[in-house]
């Protein structure tokens, strides 16, 4: 997709409006994520995106930035529409570019959205919250017990 992207920034003469960095090392992340205001995740609906719950959306919750995603279900796990983010149905450019307009509008329910998602992140999927439940799970496994 790099080259057709590069191709259409081209075409529409947008040189020098975005970057596309390419990948990008781990410890490069939150200094790339203090760059961005709004963070958009435009997943397309199918079974891969109803069923696996993406980290980008996290790893920008943590970082305090407005989200923008698409109500694919893994995306409706993390974003509570209007409260920690904003959701858009899956597919329709329309409303992606409704839904950006109004984040860049409205700043301060965007302040507050960002800062209860913070909050919900910090609190809800900690790593030690998260890996908790394998706790039992290596326990058992370690005594050689086949249940949990």
């Amino acid at each position: 997709m790099e080259a057709t992207l590069k191709a259409q920034v081209d075409r529409l003469q947008l040189g020098g409006r975005g970057i596309m960095p390419g990948r990008i090392v781990h410890e490069r992340i939150p200094g790339v994520y203090t760059l961005v205001d709004i963070l958009v995740y435009p997943r397309y609906r199918m079974r891969l995106t109803d069923l696996v719950t993406p980290l980008k959306p996290l790893e920008a919750m943590a970082m305090g930035k407005a989200l923008i995603a698409s109500d694919v279900g893994g995306h409706q796990e993390l974003i509570q529409n209007e409260r920690t983010g904003l959701l858009f149905p899956a597919g329709n450019v329309s409303a992606l570019v409704d839904t950006l307009v109004q984040s860049l509008r409205n700043i301060e329910a965007r302040r507050a959205r960002e800062s209860l998602a913070k909050d919900w992140v910090r609190k809800e999927h900690s790593w030690d919250k998260t890996t908790s439940a394998y706790c039992k799970i290596y326990t058992a496994a370690t005594r050689g017990k086949t249940q949990v």
